[in-house]
C-alpha cells in the first residue's frame, strides 16, 4: 500500500519536477504537479482508497496543470524562426 501514503507522491512530485529541469519542455511539470496534488490531497485527508482512484485524480490534475501550463506559459505561434534576411545584408 505504498500508493496511500502522502510523503511517496510528494517525494514523485518533486523527482518529477527535478526531471523537468534536466529536460525543460513543460511536459514532466504538469505530471509533477499532479503527484504533489495528490499527495496534498492524501496528506490533509481529502483523498483516500483504492489506487485506481487515486491515479484518476492524478490524471486529472495532470491534465489540468499541463493545461494551465500550456495557457499562462503560452505556445509560440512560430516555433521555428525562418530566417528571410541574413545580417550582414544593408
Amino acid at each position: 500500500m505504498m500508493w496511500a501514503v502522502w510523503w511517496v507522491w510528494i517525494v514523485a512530485g518533486f523527482a518529477l519536477g527535478v526531471l523537468e529541469v534536466i529536460a525543460p519542455g513543460y511536459i514532466f511539470l504538469g505530471f509533477a504537479i499532479g503527484a504533489v496534488v495528490v499527495g496534498a490531497g492524501l496528506g490533509v485527508g481529502l483523498l483516500g482508497g483504492s489506487l485506481p482512484a487515486l491515479l484518476l485524480v492524478f490524471a486529472l490534475a495532470s491534465l489540468a496543470a499541463w493545461y494551465g501550463l500550456r495557457r499562462t506559459m503560452g505556445v509560440r505561434e512560430t516555433q521555428v524562426k525562418i530566417w528571410d534576411r541574413d545580417i550582414n545584408d544593408n
